[in-house]
This record gives structure tokens, C-alpha cells and sequence, in this order.
């Protein structure tokens, strides 16, 4: 193995990894990690500030994959699942040109799949899951933030008729016809869309913090998923759990988008001082899962997928429909070097990035970039939200410590 440069093996966890895009993207990671240069890693075609001298790693050393799941017995059944598939892949990569027997033996050979139990709509569980983190791993290099719910109830048909007559691609891209439930509580008295989504992620990230700054790569990185139907508008500060809103995973994801960008800002602030922990918004487009089937099944369910091919053909750029296309924007910015990742939008201060993942009419997926909405308008929001979940944060720690006391 000394003909080949290799970097040391990441410790990555992911959350919600046994379904939807979370299983996704175990695969596709897997799968390029098996390769030398791994396509993922390189620069997609916004990476204008490229230097020849700055090139991914060829290889890895190997990998140790955690899937953070709710049910245990689910992720078991995934995990072996991903095992046997990432074995029957053998065949495909001898085809291809990079591939390195030796390498790509020695990588499965060190390749640790792991599963732990996690339910972000409860504290206790986040805070017990971090202690065994800790506890068990040297040190954490990516944290993909990927689980989360909507709480959906059904669909407006006359809405959703209303919107497909103004923009019938538009409609099947950012609906805004699903009814959603209003004012679920999680156990811990907190709105329950928001702890799913978000401070359950949040709670997550802090505990972890230090593990992060451990790991041996030039930065750690925090990659927190987002959507397309991310919006302001369903957004009211006051109600910042989201308890009152009745389009409460749209409000969530854009919560996201402030929060993610307002902690990266925070650390390219002190980078000069402290190893950075770098955190990336990513979406996966529009891509059929269980959520979308909870809303419509059978023929509905077809349908709709059949609607996502003709948008995809009629240009569309959004519509990935399978996990392993919507996968590409998370594997890149696990596996690509920093100075691939822009910042900002054509280096507008104003226009911080998101990463999204797109394909072209005939399903070549590849990784583009949207702009937060209007985050001139709220970025301060963004930093007030992360106020406010610390000073939560901390309220449950000391619950808790007082509780481990008695």
C-alpha cells in the first residue's frame, strides 16, 4: 500500500442513514470511497478558485461509518443490507478506470459500519448518544445532519390544482399544498418539527464539539440538510419553536439555512486562532422517499413520479427522484477539498451558498448551487436563534447533571 497516498480513515456520522436519502448517501459515500480520486471529490463547475498544486486525496485508509438512527432493529436490517450491496459492487468498480484491486480490498477490509442508537425529538437520547461517541471513537471528522420529519397531513386538492394551473413544474418542485398538523409537542415540551429538525441537530453539534476539533483533517465539517421548500415566508420569529406555524417543515428547513451559515461565519471568524469546524447547507432536490409516499401511495404515488421525469426533461434541474442522485451534494462536500467550497454566491457577501444537488434532463447528477432567501432580511435572526438554542441547550444540561446527581 506505500504507491498510494493515503489520508487517514474518517469517522463519519450520519443521521436518519437506514432510509430515504440518508441510505443514499451510505452508499454513494461507500461507493466512492472504494475509489482512488473518487469522482465526488473533485471540482464541480463552480469551483473557479482551483489551484493545480491543490488536489483531493488519492485515497483513504479506510472508514468508520455510524449510522444514528431511532430503531435499532430498522438500521440493523439497513446496515446489512448496505454491506451486502457495497460487496456486490466489486464487479461495477473493476470497470471502472481508477479502480486499484489492492486498494479497493484494503478499504473494504477497513471499512466499520456502525450503529447507534439516536432520536433527535429527545434530549436525553442526544446527550446519552454524544457520551458514547465520546466515549468510543477517538474522534469525529463529518457530521451529516440529514434526519428530520414533516408533520403532514394530506393535500389542499384545490390549491394544488390552483398552483399546477399558475406553474405546473413550479408546483411539483415547491409545493405548497400539503396540509400539515400544528402544534405537536415532543416529550420535552418543545415543538416537535423544530426539535426533529433542528435543535435535536443543534444539541448534537455542540456536544460533539470538541470530539470534531480532534480529528486529524485540515477542518472538520458539519453538513446540515435543507430543501428546496425552505422559506421565510411560513416564518415568524416569535413562534421560533414553530409551534404555531401550519407549515412547519418549510419553516424548520429555512431555520437551517440561517443557523448553518450564521455558525460558519462564526468559525472562518475565528479560524486563525482554533481549528476550524466548517458547516455546509446541502439539499437533495426533490427526490421520491417514504415522507413523499406517506401522502400519496399506489397509483398517486406513480404518478407523481412519472410528473418528476417530465419536469426533469422539460429542464428542470431539481428533480433527482433517487436517493443516489440526491446523495451527490452530501458526498461532495464530505470528500471534496475546501478550496472546491465557496462560500458565497459569486462572492457576494450578501448571497451565502447552499449546495444542491441536481442532474440534467437524462439524470446525470452533479452538485449546484441556490442562495439562502433573503438572508440580508434575517441573517440576524439566524444569530439570535443560535442564542436562543444554547441558552436551551444549557437549560437541559443542567437538567440533566441534576438528575444523574439525585
Amino acid at each position: 500500500m506505500s504507491k498510494f497516498s493515503l489520508a487517514p480513515a474518517p469517522v463519519i456520522i450520519l443521521t436518519g442513514a437506514n432510509g430515504g436519502v440518508g441510505y443514499g448517501i451510505c452508499q454513494r459515500l461507500l461507493f466512492q470511497l472504494c475509489q482512488l480520486n473518487a469522482p465526488d471529490s473533485l471540482p464541480q463547475h463552480f469551483a473557479s478558485n482551483v489551484k493545480s498544486q491543490e488536489k483531493a486525496p488519492v485515497g483513504y485508509r479506510g472508514v468508520t461509518l455510524i449510522m444514528a438512527c431511532r430503531n435499532k432493529q430498522r438500521a440493523s436490517a439497513a446496515r446489512t443490507k448496505l454491506l451486502n450491496w457495497l460487496e456486490n459492487q466489486r464487479s461495477t468498480l473493476r470497470g471502472l478506470p481508477n479502480y486499484d484491486e489492492d486498494y479497493t480490498s484494503t478499504f473494504i477490509a477497513n471499512c466499520n459500519v456502525h450503529i447507534h442508537e439516536l432520536d433527535l425529538a429527545s434530549v436525553s437520547s442526544v446527550l446519552r448518544f454524544s457520551a458514547e461517541i465520546r466515549k468510543t471513537y477517538p474522534y469525529v471528522s463529518h457530521l451529516l445532519l440529514n434526519a428530520g420529519v414533516a408533520s403532514f397531513v394530506g393535500i389542499d386538492w384545490i390549491q394544488c390544482f390552483k398552483q399546477l394551473a399558475s406553474g405546473p413544474i413550479h408546483a411539483i418542485t415547491v409545493p405548497a399544498f400539503y396540509t400539515q398538523h400544528i402544534g405537536e409537542i415532543s416529550g420535552d415540551n418543545l415543538g416537535w418539527v423544530w426539535q426533529s429538525n433542528v435543535f435535536g441537530h443543534f444539541v448534537l453539534f455542540r456536544e460533539l464539539e470538541e470530539t470534531l476539533k480532534k480529528s486529524p483533517f485540515e477542518s472538520t465539517r458539519v453538513i446540515w440538510c435543507s430543501s428546496l421548500e425552505a422559506s421565510s415566508h411560513f416564518y415568524d420569529s416569535a413562534d421560533w419553536q414553530l409551534i404555531k406555524t401550519d407549515h412547519s417543515y418549510e419553516a424548520a428547513k429555512y431555520q437551517i439555512d440561517l443557523i448553518a451559515n450564521c455558525l460558519d461565519l462564526i468559525a472562518l471568524q475565528n479560524s486563525e486562532t482554533t481549528k476550524v469546524t466548517r458547516h455546509f447547507v446541502g439539499e437533495p432536490g426533490v427526490c421520491s422517499t417514504s415522507i413523499s409516499k406517506a401522502l400519496v401511495s399506489g397509483l398517486l404515488d406513480e404518478v407523481k413520479v412519472i410528473a418528476f421525469y417530465i419536469a426533469r426533461l422539460f429542464g428542470s434541474p431539481h428533480h433527482t427522484i433517487l436517493p443516489w442522485c440526491a446523495a451527490v451534494t452530501f458526498v461532495h462536500l464530505v470528500l471534496a477539498p475546501l478550496c472546491y467550497l465557496p462560500i458565497f454566491l459569486n462572492n457576494d457577501p450578501s448571497k451565502p451558498v447552499r449546495f444542491s444537488a441536481q442532474t440534467g434532463r437524462w439524470g446525470d447528477e452533479y452538485v449546484g448551487l441556490t442562495e439562502v432567501k433573503e438572508w440580508e432580511k434575517h441573517k440576524e435572526e439566524g444569530y439570535a436563534l443560535i442564542k436562543k438554542c444554547d441558552k436551551l441547550y444549557e437549560s437541559f444540561k443542567q437538567a440533566e447533571a441534576v438528575t444523574q446527581d439525585i
